[in-house]
């Protein structure tokens, strides 16, 4: 049976012209309708609707909205749709209707690490293999797109936010925690970035279990967090830095009072209150559509050394925030965590100095490295061994800073397969408050240790 408005060879899961000017028609007889049943329900003295009964809702009215459709069509002497055609338009109402547009049908899929869009029409997504596919357009222009984006950020934050040539970055958590971010003007087409958390709530017996780490090394990185050892995670961009943040905070007793600064919400650690029942998240800010209100991290942090934390987790070091986080650190916030983007583990150090030079108390090499001799205790990097799968690749102990250097010892260092495997010792203090902390040092393959 041929469908309106279906080009021959059509694909399943693109929607044509006629078929989208069909839907804009069934969408606005389904808000109409929806409009009509809420005040019925508010008149009864009904509650509204929550998200999965409004869903249902939705899918009866759409339905009945298609029937109505279709006998319509057929009485008007025209071809009914096909399965196919009402496919797509049943997903194009749906997605319009749920708040995320023609995104709706990849944030669905969790198969999926990253959404690429390059323009409405040219969509690339990223399996949880590291392979990248070609997807049906999201929209149906890239004016369509932006408007796309702008109603996201209303629906997320509440409040207007500026997408447009004056403002042309945009940067949000979609509902299901992903992380989009959205450029136009500075790009030839309007171009969004979905990042995908497929492990939201780990542990480090997760790790081991996916191959991030071996359980020898699990066992040592676990007793680093229960000793209160100040970590920073360090790797290139989507080598799983926050998955591998989220199980080391596993760790912390649940007795403790967290505060974490992120520049977009991904820890989520004030989520699971069992783990973690007093926790204080923060969210760095962007100015609002007058180009007030705007909050960094560095402010964030300092605020943050107010609110009597045990532990202070950032997020992401990416900028001015180094230097407070450092000095919060250095003053009894021990067991701090926080990432940073470097492609090694000693090029840590350079990210942070880099950073630490560009904040406005714009500290020299050498201050900036004794300031992180005294706060950071250990580095771990992450990176991919020979078969591309995501590993810690190496662990670093900071020993002091010696003029332009700091001064560490790789306690694990990557082998030939690019996974870690010990080497150095840690320091024998160190060692007293790992195994004070729980560590069998006889279960951790180090030669000089227990001797």
């Amino acid at each position: 049976m041929s469908g309106v408005g279906v080009s021959a060879g059509a694909v399943p899961g693109q929607i044509g012209g006629h078929e989208r000017e069909l839907a804009d028609v069934v969408r606005q007889r389904v808000v109409a309708r929806l409009a009509a049943y809420a005040g019925e329900r508010e008149a009864a003295g009904l509650p509204p609707e929550d998200e999965t009964a409004r869903r249902a809702t939705v899918k009866r009215l759409l339905g009945e909205e298609l029937g109505t459709q279709w006998r319509r069509t057929v009485s008007e002497g025209g071809q009914a749709l096909d399965p196919w055609a009402e496919q797509r338009i049943t997903q194009a109402v749906e997605d319009a209707l749920f708040g995320t547009g023609g995104l709706e049908r990849l944030l669905a899929d969790e198969s999926l690490e990253n959404i690429c869009v390059n323009g409405c029409d040219v969509v690339w997504v990223k399996d949880a293999h590291g392979q990248w596919h070609r997807r049906p357009p999201v929209a149906a222009s890239d004016a369509e797109l932006v408007e796309l984006v702008r109603t996201l950020a209303a629906s997320v934050d509440g409040e207007e936010r500026r997408f447009d040539r004056g403002m042309p970055r945009l940067n949000l958590q979609l509902p299901d925690g992903s992380r989009l971010f959205a450029v136009m003007a500075v790009t030839g087409r309007v171009s969004l970035t979905i990042r995908r958390h497929r492990f939201p709530a780990t542990s480090m017996a997760e790790l081991v279990r996916l191959g991030v780490c071996d359980p020898q090394l699990g066992a040592f990185l676990a007793a680093l967090v229960r000793a209160r050892k100040n970590i920073v995670i360090g790797g290139g961009t989507n080598v799983g830095k926050t998955t591998v943040l989220r199980a080391f905070a596993s760790e912390i007793p649940p007795t403790e009072r967290l505060v974490t600064i992120e520049d977009t919400f991904e820890l989520g650690l004030d989520a699971d209150t069992q783990a973690h029942p007093n926790v204080v998240a923060m969210q760095a800010r962007e100015p609002n559509i007058e180009g007030q209100g705007g909050i960094d991290q560095a402010e964030l942090v300092r605020w943050g050394l107010r609110m009597s934390p045990d532990r202070v987790i950032v997020g992401e070091i990416r900028g001015a925030e180094v230097i407070p986080m450092c000095n919060a650190m250095s003053q009894g916030n021990d067991g701090s965590l926080s990432t940073i983007h470097a492609s090694t583990s000693r090029g840590v150090f350079t990210k942070l100095a880099s950073y630490a030079a560009q904040a406005p108390e714009r500290l020299s090499l050498e201050a900036t490295n004794l300031l992180v001799a005294s706060a950071v205790h250990f580095v771990v990097h992450l990176g991919w061994d020979a078969n591309g799968q995501r590993v810690v690749g190496s662990v670093r102990e900071v020993i002091d800073a010696d003029g332009a250097q700091v001064v560490s010892n790789e306690v694990y260092r990557p082998g030939p397969d690019g996974r870690a495997e010990p080497a150095a010792p840690v320091r024998a203090e160190t060692l007293q408050d790992l195994m004070a902390a729980g560590l069998d040092s006889q279960a951790v393959v180090f030669p000089r240790w227990g001797a």
